[in-house]
């Protein structure tokens, strides 16, 4: 199953976007999600994630109190509110569901974790 995420755009430094990411499948429940982002030549960046009952989430504290993770799994949608956008927040953002590998210790901050990463939507933030 891949996931499609969208919503990026262009925007000054200080608006906002909501990103969306969906899947073709009803495959969001029972599993937790998160937001990746990654700029061109580096890995990618743990930016939030949310557990499936969308009772716990977890921000990266660069976008601490600027972003808000979300979830409607009768809608098998994940959302990301982002705020204050700055130039730094440029990056491809990815969605992906918490489905670690038999035997694994990773982290929800790696991206190991997850699967079912699409194409991603780009986020460019002008100063």
């Amino acid at each position: 199953v891949q996931l499609q995420a969208s919503g990026g755009g262009l925007v000054q430094s200080g608006g906002s976007l909501r990103l969306s990411c969906t899947a073709s499948t009803r495959i969001f429940s029972g599993y937790g999600m998160g937001w990746f982002r990654q700029v061109t030549g580096k890995g990618r960046e743990f930016v939030s994630y949310i557990d499936w009952s969308a009772g716990a989430t977890y921000y990266a504290d660069s976008v601490k109190g600027r972003f808000t993770i979300s979830r409607d799994n009768a809608k098998n949608l994940v959302s990301l509110e982002m705020n204050s956008l700055k130039p730094e927040d440029t990056a491809v953002y990815y969605c992906g569901i918490d489905d670690p590998p038999l035997g694994s210790a990773y982290s929800r901050m790696n991206s190991a974790r997850y699967k079912g990463w699409g194409q991603g939507t780009q986020v460019t933030v002008s100063s």
